[in-house]
């Protein structure tokens, strides 16, 4: 499978992340599914829920609710609403309002990450987040009095940078060599996995990462560490909100 698509389908947010609206032909459909060539969809991953939005063919709309990663990649229609023929061609549209603000919230999570490591050499052991509120679990033995307010700074002081968030592939092999490059205490990269992609925050934090992210620190606005949760055995639950 080529590595800018899922199944059939062109994924044309991988190279793209400010693509909102784009044209497509529907491959295959039925009531709990539609196939289309290309798609800028996020499907979801890594924490990152996947996009809603719709197809518009032929002055029908066709909300989509979800996306499924099977075989193919597979946009999962509301209930009862139309669903257009295998050979239609459709204009489609990620709801703009939620991809952005999952974008800054990815961000964001990026940001943190890349704070608590650099400032307390702590790895990630899980994460999720909804639109611009989110969690991500460190493996943090014990909590320094002040951290809440001193991770916040941090976080603050590198939304402020406008650090560039570059986003690349590298052969697996050259993407290992770079130092720290999983952050995560277990590595979730896949074997098979040949071609890697890179989420670089440029001069706070490098991982590999597969979803969609803001151009720049600034474009994430402030974020506020809503609370720290002990999980027990010397984890740790940092919970941020994304705000203006």
């Amino acid at each position: 499978m080529r590595k800018d698509h899922h199944g059939r389908t062109a994924r044309l947010e991988l190279d793209d992340q400010s693509l909102r609206e784009w044209d497509a032909v529907v491959l295959d459909s039925g009531p709990e599914e539609i196939i289309l060539d290309r798609s800028a969809f996020y499907p979801g991953g890594g924490g990152q829920p996947p996009d809603h939005g719709v197809l518009l063919w032929q002055g029908v709309q066709t909300r989509i609710v979800g996306v499924r990663k099977g075989d193919d990649l597979a946009l999962i229609p509301a209930e009862g609403d139309p669903i257009p023929p295998a050979g239609t061609s459709v204009s489609g549209a990620v709801e703009d309002d939620r991809r952005t603000a999952l974008m800054r919230t990815h961000s964001a999570l990026h940001v943190l990450g890349g704070v608590v490591f650099r400032d307390y050499k702590c790895l990630v052991t899980g994460g999720n987040m909804e639109p611009l509120v989110a969690r991500m679990d460190f493996n943090l033995p014990e909590v320094p009095p002040g951290f809440k307010e001193a991770v916040e700074a941090a976080c603050n002081a590198e939304v402020e940078a406008d650090r560039r968030i570059d986003v690349k592939t590298l052969p697996r092999a050259e993407a290992f060599e770079i130092p720290d490059i999983i952050r995560t205490a277990t590595n979730l990269v896949p074997a098979e996995v040949q071609d890697v992609r890179i989420v670089d925050i440029v001069g706070l934090d490098t991982q590999a990462d597969g979803g969609t992210h803001v151009a720049s620190t600034r474009q994430i606005g402030r974020i506020a560490v809503a609370k720290i949760e002990n999980k027990g055995r010397g984890f740790r639950r940092i919970r941020i909100k994304v705000v203006n």
